[in-house]
């Protein structure tokens, strides 16, 4: 049991990749909670999540800072200081009808804005709050971020989202050096093409498939695959590794 009773929180963990994290975690022992804007698919994920063990969910917009204060206060006080924060929760493909991904000269402010409030000021209002508590407790823990590799490799007309993980992965590195001393591991993911419905949009586009196949392991991603990974750095597995910046891209990036 990697996560023998440890505590768990995972943004976006109502459906996708954050969903396949929380069944891993709660198989290797942990207690998770999982937070997610949609109450609907936060419910459906709290059924099924039961099953497996401890389990909590809470509604939250991570972009509001009230609602990520208040969510921080409950776990804090009802499960006590995580020692996992999986930040998780983002916007990309399956948003284009409300922000669309194109290039920087077609994005407005406000989209700017709203990409950059849900995937960069979510994770940071996560980790000031949590962090906070982690750091204080002194005995160590993992921070995580999903990021893209998006935000190590150029990639075109995706401006806006682009911005928002890369500065995650910048994040990555400071926050190490910065919690380090109080023995707390920050690492981020950044996944290529993983097959869930945030992707499925893009994946109807001419071209998509085609490239695809030419990455080395000549097959999408799976959310179990970023889980695994997600497993690995939350326990103590990795308990040297920080400050990296992973990519879980079937080798995409590496060709």
């Amino acid at each position: 049991m990697l996560l023998d009773q440890k505590i768990a929180v995972i943004t976006g963990g109502a459906s996708g990749q954050g969903l396949a994290s929380a069944r891993a975690f709660l198989r290797e022992g942990a207690r998770v909670v999982i937070l997610d804007w949609n109450a609907e698919t936060g419910a459906a994920a709290l059924r099924e999540l039961s099953e497996l063990g401890p389990v909590r969910f809470l509604h939250c917009d991570l972009g509001v800072e009230e609602q990520v204060v208040s969510a921080c206060a409950d776990i804090l006080a009802h499960e006590g200081v995580p020692d996992v924060l999986f930040n998780n929760a983002g916007i990309g493909y399956s948003e284009t009808g409300r922000y669309p991904m194109v290039s920087i000269f077609d994005t407005t402010l406000e989209n700017w804005n709203n990409i950059l409030r849900i995937n960069l000021t979510g994770a940071f209002l996560m980790t000031r709050e949590l962090g906070r508590a982690m750091a204080a407790r002194g005995t160590g823990g993992s921070i995580i971020f999903n990021a893209s590799i998006a935000g190590i490799v150029g990639q075109p007309n995706i401006d806006a989202y682009t911005a928002s993980k890369g500065a995650l992965v910048a994040l990555t590195r400071a926050l190490a050096n910065t919690l380090g001393a109080q023995k707390i591991r920050v690492n981020a993911i950044c996944p290529g093409a993983i097959d869930t419905p945030m992707l499925a949009p893009a994946l109807k586009n001419s071209g998509v498939v085609e490239r695809l196949e030419q990455t080395p392991l000549k097959r999408i991603g799976q959310p179990e695959d970023i889980a695994g990974l997600a497993l690995y750095l939350g326990s103590d597995l990795s308990a040297f590794v920080t400050g990296q910046i992973i990519a879980c891209d079937g080798g995409r990036s590496a060709i």
